[in-house]
């Protein structure tokens, strides 16, 4: 493989998030990021931050702090409303795409948005249960809490709010990129659905639904989203 995957993880989370991808594929071929206010990364952004300013953030990271050339972008669910953006505001910069439980809009419930500004701990751990498939459902939540880097309260609510209003439904058909797409087949948060749309919009795109997982399909299914990732680029 000769260019890099740089991976974006999704609302509230940080780039451990893909400690199984980075080693699984090393250190010279995949570099995960933390977001502006997450994990590691000073934020940079305003309160009030919409996909989009996440998306020349992470432009200007890969080309100035990681100095990369033409990288694939792989994106869950935030990450990947990031990627679909960078797909069509930078083109030519982008090696390829690999969308991993996300879609082309993504609302968020009221409810759910509500308790994110109000009691971000509690609509994470609400977030976290929702996001694995029943079979995972007695250990996986805990398991990713404790993982969870320490953010601003308000930046759940802020990367679940850019989610809420981020729509690029009707312009899909301009990405021309290579592009991988990866669901869990039991996807609460993203359901498979939200996928095919994009398999369908997105021409010569490739796509997985893998069972026996949720929305965190890459750690629920580490193999086999790896897998489907390495069968992909052996492609181009």
């Amino acid at each position: 493989m000769s260019t890099t995957i740089v991976f974006i993880h999704g609302s509230g989370d940080s780039g451990h998030i893909w400690r199984l991808q980075t080693a699984y594929f090393g250190a010279a071929h995949a570099r995960a990021l933390d977001l502006p206010g997450h994990g590691q990364r000073t934020d940079t952004l305003p309160d009030a931050a919409t996909v989009q300013d996440y998306a020349h953030a992470v432009h200007e990271i890969i080309t100035q702090e990681l100095q990369l050339t033409r990288p694939i972008i792989a994106g869950h669910s935030l990450g990947g409303a990031i990627a679909l953006t960078m797909a069509l505001d930078y083109p030519h910069e982008l090696a390829g795409l690999i969308l991993i439980g996300t879609g082309a809009r993504l609302r968020v419930h009221p409810t759910l948005l509500d308790n994110a500004r109000q009691m971000p701990q509690q609509a994470q751990q609400e977030i976290t249960a929702l996001a694995v498939a029943p079979e995972h459902a007695a250990t996986m939540p805990s398991a990713l809490l404790q993982e969870h880097n320490p953010t601003k309260p308000i930046m759940l609510y802020r990367d679940l709010a850019a989610c809420n209003i981020f729509d690029v439904m009707g312009r899909l058909h301009n990405i021309s990129l290579p592009t991988l797409i990866i669901c869990g087949s039991e996807d609460q948060l993203t359901p498979a659905k939200y996928s095919h749309y994009l398999h369908t919009q997105i021409a010569g795109s490739e796509l997985h639904i893998i069972p026996h997982a949720g929305h965190y399909v890459m750690r629920e299914q580490p193999e086999a989203c790896n897998h489907a990732i390495e069968t992909w680029l052996s492609r181009y």
